[in-house]
């Protein structure tokens, strides 16, 4: 039995370089052999709480230091990593701890409310990050070293936002996380022991917890935490403790690219990375005008741990596109309409996205029938669209479910938002079909107004009907202060959708 943990990406670093500043936040400062020893006291206070290996406990925290410290801690002891997402409701964190069967739940003081509501109703033991955890690491034995595990047991598993009805959780081995950590910091980007990362992205989520925090420590880098992300906040930080490597979504990349121009000084960035959704290439070309540095955008999924495809300095980066699959990884194009096999397409072909690899997730917990659709062939099927081109550069076109069909003809949401973000007076837009008893579907824009603007609906129909096909442009533009988003960051269109459609 081959064995691994991740737990050995922190204790390899307090080995190999344990005077190294491994973690910021605020005015603390943490060596990497003092966070190690910090979660191998925390893992000893789990022991003594009845954690045993195979064990979940839910870890519900900002990105502050005790997320870190917690997570480490918890995969130390050999148990499984729940992590909840912050913008949750009690119900909705009720089901995350009944679904998962989590033993325990891991609360940082901020959220103490929505959690103890949550696991009250479903009778697990509550401990507060911060005073109540760290008396008890204080008491407990701390363990000599981090617990066995074989390298496909669970470590964490996700709960994926669920935009098809209620969430799922998505268990990923020690395995998977390793490797997507490894590939990410050296076959992806060049990541070096001496950058230093922005952690602004929610580590709750997959996205953050591997590419900011578990890749940025594979490689022995820092990693300063932002718990609340604000542009200008984010901006002097990076100046001030020197960060070069920025992780973000579509949406902090729209937000620093306008808080720019405030800023005295701006940080030099070597790496930056998008992810979650898809950035609109007027945006990508906004940050890099604005900050100097190239943007590589990814794609992944919570079941592919998460990254699958990212643009890559070894094969050149392409905007509006994802780049290459990682190293190890396969991200081809099949035939969408084929549910029963994988029939993989000729480039150039547009179909569904399919990956497989050593990132692709074990299941999901306890749906057999879920994972046996998901799962075909030996490919996970991603529900989205893509193609890729002669170059071997794939480009997302959207989701399956998101298309629209006007009159018979598919209207790819994503291109048409990629030609309305150019407008002046656009800072954001997110592009619906509707029920129409004439097309079947309209073409609906949801604009969020740039700031100091005005637009006018009719206007903007105008506008897109010069630059897009007939049954393309949008016929109806709505007008908001902020799109909803999801917990991963991601626009919410059934809600949308939801809103608009009733009138």
């Amino acid at each position: 039995m081959a064995t691994l943990s991740v737990a050995a990406i922190l204790f390899e670093n307090a080995r190999r370089r344990p005077d190294k500043t491994a973690l910021v936040e605020g005015d603390l400062r943490l060596s990497f052999a003092e966070v190690w020893q910090r979660s191998l006291a925390q893992a000893g206070a789990l022991v003594g709480l009845g954690v045993r290996p195979g064990d979940r406990v839910a870890l519900m925290a900002p990105n502050t230091a005790e997320f870190p410290q917690a997570y480490y801690a918890i995969v130390a002891a050999g148990a499984v990593v729940v992590p909840v997402h912050l913008l949750l409701s009690p119900p909705e964190v009720e089901h995350v701890l009944r679904d998962s069967g989590a033993t325990l739940l891991l609360c940082h003081p901020a959220q103490t409310e929505t959690g103890s509501a949550a696991a009250r109703a479903t009778g697990v033991r509550v401990v507060t990050l911060g005073a109540e955890f760290e008396r008890l690491a204080a008491d407990a034995e701390p363990l000599p070293s981090y617990v066995t595990r074989a390298a496909d047991d669970p470590a964490v598993v996700f709960y994926t936002s669920g935009t098809t009805g209620v969430p799922k959780g998505a268990v990923l081995s020690h395995f998977n996380l390793v490797m997507n950590a490894t590939v990410n910091a050296f076959d992806a980007n060049d990541i070096r022991a001496d950058d230093i990362a922005l952690g602004a992205l929610p580590l709750f989520h997959a996205f953050g917890q591997t590419v900011s925090m578990n890749s940025t420590w594979r490689a022995g880098a820092t990693l300063v935490l932002l718990p609340r992300f604000d542009a200008g906040r984010a901006i002097e930080l990076m100046v001030k403790e020197g960060v070069n490597t920025f992780h973000g979504v579509p949406t902090m990349f729209v937000s620093l690219a306008a808080a720019a121009a405030a800023a005295d000084v701006l940080p030099e960035l070597r790496v930056c990375v998008s992810g979650g959704a898809s950035l609109p290439v007027a945006v990508l070309e906004r940050f890099e005008e604005a900050f100097g540095a190239v943007v590589c955008e990814g794609y992944g999924l919570s079941e592919t741990s998460p990254a699958a495809a990212v643009n890559q300095p070894s094969f050149g980066t392409r905007a509006g596109t994802i780049g290459h699959p990682l190293w190890g990884v396969d991200v081809e194009i099949a035939r969408a309409e084929n549910e029963q096999g994988i029939e993989l397409l000729p480039t150039g072909e547009l179909g569904e996205v399919v990956v497989r690899g050593h990132n692709v997730f074990s299941g999901y917990l306890g749906r057999p029938e879920a994972t046996a659709e998901a799962l075909v062939d030996g490919w996970l099927r991603t529900g989205d669209l893509g193609t890729k081109d002669e170059d071997g550069f794939l480009r997302i076109v959207d989701r399956k479910k998101d298309v629209i069909i006007r009159g018979g003809f598919n209207v790819y949401p994503r291109e048409v938002e990629e030609v309305l973000v150019r407008h002046p007076g656009i800072a954001q837009v997110a592009v619906i079909g509707l029920p129409d008893e004439l097309h079947g579907e309209e073409v609906c824009a949801v604009v969020v107004p740039a700031p100091g603007t005005d637009p006018d609906g009719a206007e903007l129909v105008e506008w897109s009907k010069e630059r897009l096909g007939r049954h393309k442009y949008p016929r109806r533009v709505e007008f908001m202060d902020a799109l909803p988003l999801g917990p991963s960051m991601k626009v919410l269109k059934r809600e949308l959708r939801a809103r608009y459609s009733a009138g």
